[in-house]
């Protein structure tokens, strides 16, 4: 393979899963970790992608990007954030997770919205300090410099202490039989967290993520309660979530 094409590879990875790891995309490509590690420090001189230890990150993860030219996959995403906007109601307490996705449903919200918002993602705490009527609570916790979320055990705990009529979480892999998975064991856990603490979680999708898995498991599909992607409910790329009890926009 090329340098060009394993190049373009990789930013495909990352720009859909917003993180990847060295060492998978070395082992998708069958080339050495050296060899990727070198690509990842091209593109990264190059600002198509931001190099973090052991892997990467998109632009669009980032606070300082500019949201318009390194978001992937835009008007899907907001397409999916307009379908989530539906669900919220005047006196709502809702938890916004990390991701470009959730960070377009921020965006999104109405300025005369009265709702409470948790989150522990500093870019969706950032946008939501735009919004007048939106009472913003982050929840404390260690700072991940690559998802730029908090994480650890104090953010386990202090979500273990609310209780949300809905969380709003992005997922780096989703799959009808395997269910919500990560390459990061941190956000899972945090992510099994949120959705403990909500009285309904749905899940925002972009339907390139569907039918795909990595090493650790978030939750089972039947843990969403609703599942939004940009695709239309009944398109059959959608059949298999059919079986599952969840809702689906």
């Amino acid at each position: 393979m090329l340098k060009e094409e394993r190049q373009q590879t990789i930013l495909s990875e990352v720009e859909l899963h917003n993180r990847i790891l060295l060492t998978d995309i070395a082992e998708t490509l069958d080339v050495s970790i050296d060899t990727i590690r070198r690509d990842v420090k091209e593109l990264d001189a190059e600002n198509k992608l931001r190099k973090v230890h052991g892997g990467a990150v998109s632009l669009g993860f980032t606070m300082n990007s500019t949201r318009n030219q390194n978001i992937y996959k835009l008007e899907e995403k907001n397409k999916i954030a307009e379908k989530a906007l539906t669900l919220l109601k005047p006196g709502s307490v809702i938890f916004i997770d990390g991701g470009t996705t959730c960070s377009e449903l921020a965006r999104l919200i109405p300025q005369n919205l009265d709702i409470t918002c948790f989150t522990h993602s500093l870019p969706v705490a950032s946008e939501l300090l735009t919004k007048p009527n939106v009472n913003v609570i982050i929840v404390g916790g260690q700072v991940s410099s690559e998802s730029q979320t908090t994480i650890g055990a104090n953010a386990i705990h202090n979500l273990s202490e609310i209780k949300v009529d809905y969380s709003f979480i992005g997922t780096g892999y989703v799959d009808s039989f395997y269910g919500l998975t990560e390459f990061d064991w941190d956000i899972v856990q945090v992510k099994k967290a949120v959705i403990k603490c909500s009285k309904k979680t749905v899940l925002l999708s972009i339907s390139e993520k569907l039918n795909s898995q990595h090493r650790y498991k978030t939750c089972d599909i039947n843990a969403i309660n609703t599942m939004i992607t940009e695709l239309d409910p009944e398109n059959e790329l959608l059949n298999s979530f059919r079986n599952h009890d969840i809702r689906i926009l």
